[in-house]
């Protein structure tokens, strides 16, 4: 299983005026991720705070980078267009450790 680190960031249909978990759709957008990280899919994840925009991170593990794209493609924030992602880039850990 091969890791990556994703950098997503809010998309045109994010609501500047709104925190976070009062953007439209946050639920569904919830739900979908604390599914991924049951099913150990995301291994790590959250908002990068200090910028002027949104950006989150995610660490995921997938059989390949097409399998990774796919399934957060099915996000309801990514499909809303609240959420999107910005980059995907295979990562190798070599310090600390992971579950």
């Amino acid at each position: 299983m091969a890791r990556f680190v994703v950098i997503s960031e809010q998309g045109p249909a994010w609501d500047a005026a709104r925190p976070m978990r009062q953007q439209p759709g946050w639920d569904a957008h919830a739900r979908f991720m604390d599914a991924l990280a049951e099913e150990r899919f995301v291994v790590l994840g959250g908002p990068l705070r200090g910028g002027p925009q949104h950006r989150a991170m995610l660490v995921v593990e997938a059989p390949d980078e097409a399998t990774a794209r796919r399934r957060l493609a099915a996000d309801p924030w990514v499909r809303d267009g609240v959420l999107r992602t910005v980059s995907l880039e295979p990562w190798e850990l070599l310090l600390g450790s992971l579950p």
